[in-house]
């Protein structure tokens, strides 16, 4: 992928990310207020505050996002889907979900697939990105991984959720891009904090940047 040459074009790479449990709803409204003022791609979110999200960003071209089964990623496949309908029908149109981890790594791949596939259906026909967790799988379970999420028909695979024994590295993303190929995209989530770290990701095969310092990574293109 061709990097970005200047503040705007990065900002339009990145999801813009608050998901800590303890968020308020003045953090929230504080946060899609820069992705407006710097032309984030989307605010990425809990569920619960979608509703919230979807009325502060209207008409403003920045999307809103719902993670789904985050971070454990071990909700029902049932149950994940329920929350990413419930989300686009309030407002979302970009769907994040965990894989089930316990599924992928007991070898039960059709249940990978069904996990992910019903979350797909439910957010149709707004886009689904497969968070891989990769930092606690191995390179087997990453390739397995990434070829499931393609099966089940998501639009994205994810690194990480921030959450879990580590974040996004170059290598993973180049990984997920080699398996994924270019049909499909790869976002690099998890402690990526530097202009230099979101480069980094561009560089290896990313086109989506997952970040709670986004307004700082932007900053950083502007002064070089």
């Amino acid at each position: 992928m061709t990097l970005p040459r200047t503040a705007r074009e990065l900002a339009a790479l990145i999801d813009h990310t608050i998901l800590k449990p303890d968020a308020t709803a003045a953090e929230v409204e504080r946060t899609c207020e820069e992705a407006r003022s710097h032309g984030f791609a989307t605010v990425c979110v809990s569920s619960s505050w979608i509703p919230l999200v979807a009325a502060r960003l209207e008409v403003s071209g920045v999307l809103p996002i719902a993670v789904v089964g985050f971070p454990s990623g071990a909700a029902a496949a049932e149950a994940k889907a329920f929350e990413a309908s419930w989300a686009v029908r309030h407002g979302a149109r970009e769907i994040d979900t965990v894989i089930h981890l316990g599924a992928l790594k007991g070898g039960d791949d059709a249940a990978v697939v069904r996990d992910l596939a019903a979350v797909v259906e439910a957010a149709r026909p707004w886009p689904v990105k497969a968070i891989l967790e990769c930092a606690a799988l191995d390179q087997e379970q990453k390739e397995r991984a990434c070829r499931l999420a393609v099966e089940a028909g998501v639009a994205f695979v994810k690194t990480s959720t921030g959450f879990g024994p580590g974040g996004a590295t170059a290598d993973d993303v180049a990984l997920l891009r080699r398996l994924v190929g270019d049909d499909v995209g790869v976002k690099a989530s998890g402690g990526i904090r530097t202009t230099e770290d979101a480069l980094r990701m561009i560089a290896a095969g990313a086109n989506r940047i997952g970040a709670s310092a986004s307004v700082a990574i932007v900053a950083g293109m502007s002064a070089s």
